[in-house]
């Protein structure tokens, strides 16, 4: 560009000022900004915890939800997701059904996948406290068998529900070992769908199972108003106390309904939202990182 006076030079230096400016105070911004990404598990597998869901969707700071397609609720759960478009979808790949008194199976013929009355087994790794023949690892799954189930699982979701956008690992099972974690990036690649989560800071200091739900809101407040700018992620449980959900649990964690409503009364608290609103967190879901 040709400068023909003082006057233009004084301008075009104002303008590259001006410019330099904005783009700092925009990487300042950036910097300076919170995103946070909270994750409601499990959804498929009960209808308090389908509705829950929504209601920490709706009322709450959730913006992605996982629903387990093998569960007894999914068919509801497909309902409720087509009158909530707006609610980010995982598909959470299963190969474990953890509780006592209510059970999954696979989609798919899978005999090295489930126990001998053809369930799931609960755990990733046998315990020492639970009965023989209770851990995935040690029963000896057939990688192609955890092929075939998990893309069902995948297919079934996304030929049901419109925003389904990546995938999670229901008790981390599906990614235990490096060859089921090679296993899932492929089907991720092949369906196009996402699973890591490396942009993402683990949002710690949240919950527990000893806590009522009086103290969990209270702990969600402590944790809101010390995040740090940056993007991070909390991942949890909601559901509601019904009998149905006092029904479940496995040994070591019998208070499943108490301790998950906690959670739905903490998500959609009016005092995290508060806080939230007042330091300006942005509240993102997994298809916002597409």
């Amino acid at each position: 560009m040709k400068i023909h006076s003082v006057s233009e030079l004084r301008s075009c230096c104002l303008v590259a000022a001006g410019l330099i400016i904005g783009t700092t105070a925009a990487a300042d911004l950036e910097e300076s900004s919170i995103e946070l990404l909270v994750r409601a598990d499990d959804m498929g597998v009960a209808q308090a915890v389908n509705e829950a869901c929504i209601s920490v969707y709706r009322q709450g700071i959730v913006r992605s939800v996982e629903v387990m397609v093998p569960g007894a609720w999914f068919p509801d759960a497909v309902r409720l997701l087509k009158e909530n478009p707006g609610l980010d979808v995982g598909v959470h790949l299963a190969l474990t059904s953890e509780w006592d008194r209510c059970k999954w199976r696979p989609l798919t013929e899978a005999p090295s996948l489930v126990d001998a009355n053809g369930f799931f087994r609960p755990m990733t790794r046998q315990r020492s406290d639970f009965p023989p023949d209770t851990g995935f690892l040690e029963a000896g799954p057939k990688l192609e068998e955890v092929e075939r189930e998990l893309r069902a699982q995948i297919e079934v979701a996304k030929r049901n529900i419109a925003q389904v956008t990546h995938v999670s690992a229901h008790m981390g099972t599906p990614v235990c070992t490096p060859e089921l974690r090679a296993l899932v990036e492929r089907l991720c690649a092949e369906y196009g769908l996402r699973y890591r989560d490396e942009q993402l800071q683990s949002a710690r200091g949240f919950g527990g199972y000893e806590k009522s739900g009086a103290e969990k809101e209270a702990d969600l407040v402590n944790l809101l108003e010390g995040l740090k700018p940056g993007r991070w992620l909390m991942v949890e449980h909601p559901t509601y106390d019904t009998p149905e959900i006092r029904a479940m649990g496995h040994k070591g964690y019998e208070n499943v309904s108490e301790d998950r409503e906690g959670v739905t009364r903490a998500f959609t608290s009016p005092k995290v939202m508060e806080v939230v609103r007042r330091r300006g967190i942005r509240l993102i879901s997994y298809g916002e990182l597409q």
